[in-house]
């Protein structure tokens, strides 16, 4: 058994680790609330915009636009990976990463080309070491999820999809159910499906000025990016609420820990005080 001394000392340590641990999850908290805000205000966005692509790509049948133009072969894949710059986020990035990797391998497994853009650090990290083309990334995004960060990245596989380095663009992410709960999630960004657009109610048709073209490629452009920043909208919100999780669950099993160790230590600190009475008691009784 360790002496009271070492006792002492490592519940002095897994003291200033809960203080640690408490201190994140109260920041945690106070910037999950913010970012569901900012998730929640940007869904309306989100939502109009689906509907406003939805229509214009319903109401102009004699001219299709690449993103919507489903094509007969895949012979590659362009996958954006959205993941968190910081850990301590419970499984948040284990699992949208576990996911990614099994797709992967299984479109590695059919001989097509993998094109990736990582957004977040750990993602990152995670392509690089796995030896995947990585194009392009975004990584130290703050706090606040902001489009001018994004839209280099994201151009880059908006290209190539239209260059035909790939013929799919896919997106991983985790998706914010609520504050105990979080999913990672997969969903095909290009070419554009209907499950994704949606069908528009009634017969709509729209004039174009200067051309149906110009039109559609700014308007589809526009509803693929408001697409990915919902996705790293709800990202940070789920990141947040996931490192609240986990740094409440790391203070409760460090107090935990700190009353077995008071237990342990004052176990040790009673048999110290009993053994040094005995040997008193036995050095009076031999005098």
């Amino acid at each position: 058994m360790p002496g009271t001394k070492e006792i002492r000392m490592k519940i002095r340590s897994v003291q200033n680790t809960r203080k640690i641990t408490k201190a994140m999850e109260m920041v945690a908290a106070s910037k999950m609330r913010r970012a569901q805000e900012r998730m929640r205000h940007s869904r309306p966005y989100g939502e109009k915009i689906r509907n406003v692509a939805a229509h214009i790509s319903h109401a102009n049948p004699e001219y299709r636009h690449p993103y919507l133009v489903e094509r007969d072969s895949v012979k590659g894949v362009g996958i954006i990976v959205i993941t968190t710059d910081k850990g301590l986020c419970g499984a948040l990035n284990t699992n949208v990463l576990r996911m990614a990797l099994a797709k992967y391998k299984d479109w590695e497994a059919q001989g097509e080309k993998i094109e990736v853009c990582a957004i977040g650090g750990k993602g990152f990290g995670f392509m690089q070491r796995l030896g995947a083309n990585v194009v392009s990334h975004v990584v130290q995004m703050g706090d606040r999820p902001q489009m001018d960060k994004l839209i280099g990245a994201v151009k880059v596989m908006l290209d190539g999809y239209i260059n035909d380095r790939f013929d799919k663009l896919m997106i991983f992410y985790t998706k914010f159910i609520n504050t105990m709960k979080q999913e990672p999630a997969m969903e095909q960004l290009l070419p554009l499906t209907g499950d994704r657009m949606g069908a528009p109610e009634g017969s709509w048709d729209y004039i174009y000025e200067p051309e149906a073209k110009g039109v559609l490629d700014q308007v589809l452009t526009r509803y693929i990016e408001a697409i990915i920043l919902q996705a790293v909208a709800e990202n940070m919100a789920s990141e947040q609420s996931a490192r609240m999780v986990a740094m409440k669950a790391a203070t409760d099993n460090a107090g935990n820990l700190i009353d077995e160790l008071t237990l342990v230590y004052n176990k040790s600190r009673q048999a110290a005080i009993t053994k040094e009475l005995s040997e008193i008691v036995g050095g009076a009784a031999a005098v």
